[in-house]
């Protein structure tokens, strides 16, 4: 592929991904993808994968032509085509049926069973295919839906807010506000795209929070975890808003199945949800947990709790990935609260780190977003004990309301 060629297709394949981008927080658990066609040079059509159960991108885009496509079209997808029959028809039939003799992909399909069989079958027909376009900002795209469909259970992400020293909040808890509005902002749209978030019960009874998406489009909620196993959020007087605003019905308290049914019954007569599962040393078993997220089909959940939440979920290996806003301040004081505690880290290579990591910038903060990977053998420091996701310090510094 010569240098203008390349340049060409990563002009359109940027098309592509702002396309893509329009279904934002509204295919789970499909992808978001985004197509277009291109005659001489010029997109004369495009589409996007709206919702789960309706066409997919590259249909979408050839039913906007209206007609046959030209000799020379080429079709701009940001994920390989699938080629098996799901709640529609593979879009290598439509392509091949189309006649569309030139294909430019960016990412492959995540799942083993069908990685470039779609890519074969089209180059079996005598179609050029040409992939890896973008492939890297392709796949970043779908965080939750390469997950979901390879390790087969919710992406579970943290967000956090820290200073350059790692803070999370001041020695009296205080954290409002470590980072400033546009990197808040930015933890909006990333809830919108999350279609579950999560905090422990401290979380709650400090900070009566919403966890909804407030965006220039009108506010959002999604599915709203409350980690509780000793139900102590049913003595909060008042009670908080996640059980009692116009969106509580979308609120779920994740409890001990030894709980008492009258509890229980209190909440679901408020019309908050109650899912009880197994307790393992004071806390919700994190597997069950993950077994009732698929049969719910909840692809993702946006963890956003406190140190002590925090630093349990590390230490079960639960989190798969970080989201680290860093703000321009320094407390220097050691009793400030750390975003996690509890592992005993001898050498920096012992550590927790982050892999395929991305970078950006609001304001004057940063974000450095990746892939948490664990070290072989974790340490935990003995000292440091007692942590359940759902005891301790709660407080998380960015954006709780």
């Amino acid at each position: 592929m010569t240098t203008d060629a390349a340049h060409f297709h990563e002009v359109f394949m940027r098309r592509a991904l702002e396309l893509a981008r329009r279904g934002w927080g509204v295919t789970h658990p499909n992808p978001m993808v985004g197509a277009l066609v291109v005659e001489g040079g010029v997109v004369v059509a495009e589409g996007f994968h709206a919702k789960a159960g309706e066409p997919h991108a590259e249909i979408m885009a050839l039913r906007a032509l209206g007609r046959k496509p030209a000799p020379d079209a080429t079709l701009y997808v940001t994920l390989e085509p699938c080629c098996t029959h799901g709640r529609t028809p593979p879009c290598t039939e439509a392509i091949l049926a189309a006649g569309i003799r030139r294909v430019v992909v960016g990412a492959t399909d995540p799942n083993p069973q069908h990685a470039g069989k779609g890519f074969a079958l089209l180059r079996a027909a005598g179609v050029d295919v040409i992939a890896g376009v973008l492939a890297d900002e392709c796949t970043d795209l779908n965080l939750l839906f390469n997950h979901w469909i390879v390790a087969h259970r919710p992406f579970l992400a943290a967000k956090v807010a820290t200073t350059i020293d790692g803070r999370i909040a001041c020695r009296t808890g205080e954290s409002k506000w470590i980072t400033g509005e546009p990197a808040r902002a930015d933890v909006m749209r990333w809830r919108r795209l999350f279609p579950a978030i999560a905090v422990g019960a401290g979380t709650v009874a400090s900070d009566d929070p919403q966890l909804t998406a407030r965006l220039p489009d009108g506010e959002w909620c999604p599915r709203r975890f409350v980690f509780d196993a000793a139900l102590s959020t049913a003595t909060l007087n008042p009670l908080p808003r996640l059980f009692t605003d116009a969106h509580r019905e979308r609120t779920v308290i994740v409890t001990s199945d030894r709980q008492h049914s009258v509890v229980v019954r209190r909440f679901e007569q408020l019309g908050v949800q109650v899912w009880r599962l197994p307790v393992s040393e004071g806390a919700v078993d994190l597997p069950a947990f993950h077994e009732r997220c698929v049969r719910d089909d909840i692809t993702g959940v946006l963890v956003e709790g406190g140190s002590r939440f925090l630093s349990g979920l590390l230490k079960a290996r639960a989190l798969d990935y970080l989201l680290s806003y860093r703000a321009p301040r320094l407390f220097a004081d050691a009793a400030s609260i750390p975003v996690a505690t509890g592992l005993r880290v001898e050498v920096p290579t012992a550590g927790l780190r982050l892999a395929e990591v991305r970078h950006a910038v609001f304001g004057d903060d940063q974000l450095m977003r990746g892939r948490i990977v664990y070290p072989e053998n974790l340490e935990f420091d003995d000292a440091a004990g007692g942590e359940t996701p759902e005891s301790g310090h709660h407080h998380c510094g960015c954006d709780h309301d």
